[in-house]
């Protein structure tokens, strides 16, 4: 996840299971010199996991094979059921869609490594590598996956949020208006769930750090897929154009540049290449739809990665501030919300039998909650 190279080695940070695991592999392969010598090199980026890719020295000098070993954040457990992560990773691999899955420890795994670059932050923004990952990511959402195809979205943020506020001290709960998302969540499922929308087998998490390029083919490679679940399209593609806010590999990863978000065209053309790649005939109201679901989608992004930042501060020990990205997410939830939501209303798609929908109130004010916010990271920074 969001991995480049730390040149110091982490031996020491492979757990013994893992280290038997990839002694066993290496015996069976040729070329490597010394199966018990590792070489170790941490990759930088990952914010839920340790990610760690593995060679060993060769009797030929030449390079020898790679694997990666994946070690599970501490507490993590709280946001996905690793089993059905498992389940997800190895139907993936057997279909052709990632990393295959050589082994597993008690608290890791250990995954073949694919032989292509990991997207940087700028990439996502170049026109070609872009059309690629939205005809990627169609094909990706029209996967048969086994099991319920239910929405998770919705019950996924209100499990977010009890674990928050059982995890947040008083003064963090009363800083993020904990106690008023609850309503803020009902009513972004009442006014987003809008009549056909699209549901397919989302990522949830499209980062650059998850999606891999082969150069010489431009084969596109998505890959980790902790939070993958059924939901509507147009919240996995907001995720995908907020993730164009971050960049995870300064000195500052978690400060996010909304000036960066892409603009209206550069979304129209994205979602233009993601429903045509299957061939079908578009209309342009069929792209203008698609384009303002997955704008309304991103209110929903921003509590989404929010909450998982507040609970992230507990849970997880990873060298990242994640208490700062929340802050900036819920920010920015706030500071969208009025317009975003005032074009759901006006929408006729927002209603099948022809009325008006009843207006929920703000519940709200912006000012009271940067106030709070700023007031509560002032503390937080003077006491630190």
């Amino acid at each position: 996840m969001g991995a480049v190279e730390n040149s110091i080695d982490r031996e020491d940070r492979i757990p013994k299971e893992a280290k038997e695991i990839l002694e066993s592999l290496a015996t069976k392969w040729e070329n490597v010199a010394d199966s018990t010598a590792l070489q170790v090199i941490q990759l930088k980026g990952a914010m839920t996991n340790e990610v760690f890719q593995i060679k060993w020295p060769t009797s030929t000098g030449e390079v020898s094979r790679k694997v990666l070993v994946r070690i599970y954040g501490e507490g993590v457990g709280v946001f996905f059921d690793r089993d059905n992560e498992i389940r997800t990773f190895e139907y993936m691999s057997k279909n052709g869609q990632g990393p295959r899955l050589l082994g597993r420890f008690p608290n890791g795994r250990i995954e073949e490594f694919i032989h292509a670059r990991t997207l940087s932050a700028s990439d996502l923004r170049d026109p070609d590598i872009s059309a690629l990952i939205a005809t990627k990511m169609k094909e990706f959402h029209d996967l048969e996956m086994p099991g319920p195809k239910d929405v998770i979205l919705w019950g996924r943020l209100r499990n977010w949020l009890s674990t928050a506020k059982r995890l947040c001290s008083p003064e963090e709960a009363n800083a993020f208006q904990l106690d008023s998302i609850e309503k803020e969540i009902s009513i972004l499922e009442k006014e987003l769930s809008v009549p056909n929308q699209r549901i397919g087998f989302c990522h949830n998490d499209l980062q650059y750090g998850n999606i891999m390029i082969e150069e010489e083919s431009k084969s596109i490679t998505i890959i980790d897929y902790e939070y993958a679940s059924y939901n509507p399209i147009a919240f996995d593609i907001a995720n995908h154009f907020c993730e164009m806010a971050a960049d995870y590999h300064t000195d500052t990863p978690h400060i996010l540049d909304y000036s960066k978000y892409p603009g209206l065209e550069e979304r129209k053309r994205f979602v233009y290449t993601y429903l045509s790649s299957s061939g079908n005939q578009l209309s342009d109201k069929e792209v203008e739809q698609l384009v303002q679901d997955v704008e309304n989608y991103t209110l929903a992004d921003h509590l989404f990665w929010g909450l998982w930042g507040i609970i992230s501060e507990h849970v997880n020990d990873i060298d990242f501030d994640y208490m700062e990205y929340a802050r900036q997410r819920f920010q920015q939830y706030w500071r969208t919300k009025p317009s975003l939501l005032d074009s759901v209303r006006s929408s006729p798609e927002t209603r099948t039998d022809g009325k008006q929908k009843d207006t929920p109130k703000v519940l709200s004010k912006q000012p009271s909650f940067f106030k709070k916010l700023q007031k509560y990271f002032s503390l937080t920074k003077t006491k630190a």
